[in-house]
This record gives structure tokens, sequence and C-alpha cells, in this order.
């Protein structure tokens, strides 16, 4: 099958990564989880205690050099997950204390700088499938196929409840739904690379279809476009 880029971008718990890594293993691809890395290096700096805002350019592009971010396949559970120098943190970076901290280093000039760096060198020569919130605008404006999710915000909220329940977090719904509400903010006007859909991207509301028919409706997109 021919080499191509998929940008999939969206809100929050809009099921990007679901639909992605799905998609990646159907086509054979290879998948990149942005959003993890923020989330990974987001951890990185709670567990330092760096004071983020205070830095130069120069202080965090020497931080992020001791930050190595790897996706490893599990064929155990038959899903990707996050390792942060070695060490397997994909549980941890889920929580809700990563999640109301990953918009602020997500908003960061310099580390969006590096981590847009990293994810086109992960790119390389190969089909790609990634995730995010500036995918198609800003990472890989030349992607071949470009999706934009939406779905409604009381579903994305019940979505993220379920699974932090399930995990067993112990999150209220309104919790789940004031910080879904203040990512989308933070998300759509962060001066550096805002959420928003490119021009040449296909929108899918998933608020009242499922996982499988989704994947259904990207990969006709894919086929019809390769």
């Amino acid at each position: 099958m021919k080499s191509i880029t998929i940008a999939i971008d969206g809100y929050s718990s809009c099921g990007k990564s679901t639909l992605a890594k799905a998609l990646a293993k159907e086509l054979g691809f290879t998948y990149i989880d942005s959003g993890a890395m923020y989330r990974a290096v987001s951890l990185y700096i709670k567990r330092s205690k760096i004071p983020i805002d205070e830095l130069s350019s120069k202080e965090v592009k020497e931080i992020l050099a001791d930050v190595q971010i790897e996706f490893k396949w599990n064929r155990e559970t038959m899903l990707s997950e996050t390792f942060l120098n070695g060490e397997n943190v994909e549980n941890e970076i889920r929580g809700k204390e990563v999640s109301d901290s990953v918009s602020k280093i997500a908003q960061n000039k310099n580390i969006r700088t590096i981590l847009v760096e990293r994810q086109r060198e992960m790119s390389k020569g190969r089909g790609v499938v990634m995730d995010g919130r500036d995918i198609g605008t800003k990472v890989f404006p030349k992607a071949e196929v470009k999706i934009f999710m939406t779905a409604e915000p009381a579903i994305r909220a019940e979505r993220r409840y379920s699974e932090l329940k399930a995990k067993g977090d112990t999150i209220t719904l309104e919790e789940v739904i004031e910080n879904i509400r203040l990512r989308d903010y933070n998300d759509s006007t962060r001066k550096e690379n805002p959420l928003r859909k490119a021009e040449d991207a296909i929108e899918i509301d998933n608020s009242f279809i499922g996982q499988e028919e989704q994947l259904g409706m990207v990969l006709k997109i894919v086929h019809e476009k390769i």
C-alpha cells in the first residue's frame, strides 16, 4: 500500500486516538500520538517541579533533551503505549492531574517547536497516522488525508467520565465537564497553533455513531485517496 500521512485533529475526548490507533493497525501504518507526547512532557515537568514559565528557550531545549518519548506496541493488549525515558506511563498520563496541566504545556511555544520537529522526524519514510490539535494545520499541512473530529460537549464529557471511572479515578462528572470546557477554550484560543479545522479537512461528528462505523467511514476516505 502507498505510504501516506493521515492527520486527525479535533476536540478533546472525541476519540481521536482510538480512531487513529485502529486506522494505523488496519493500514499497517505507524501511529504517533502527539497528545501523549505533550502529556509525557507535562508529567516529566510536574515530577521535576520545573517552573516552565520562567525558562528561556535555551533552557527548555536543554530540559527536553533529557525527555525521550517512545511508542511501543503491547502484544497482549494490542495497544500502543507511551514510554517516558524507558518507563511505561500510558496510564499515568491519562489521569486527571496530567489532564489539568497539559493545556498549559501545549501552549508553550518553545515546547511546541521542539515536539513538532520530533513528530516530523518520527514520520519520515513511512505511512503515518497522527492525531492531535494542529496536525493538519501545522505539523503536516500537506497531509494527503485530513480528518477533523467533533462531538457534542455533553457526550464527550460522559465518555471521558466513563473512561476515568473505569480506571479507578475518583472524579465527578461535573469536574470532567469543567476540564473539557477549559481544554476546549485553551486549545481554541492559544497563541501557538490553535485548534482549528484545516480548509481541506473532512469533518466527522461522532456524537451518535459507533467506533466501527467511524473507522469504516475514514477507511473509505483513505482508500479513495490512495
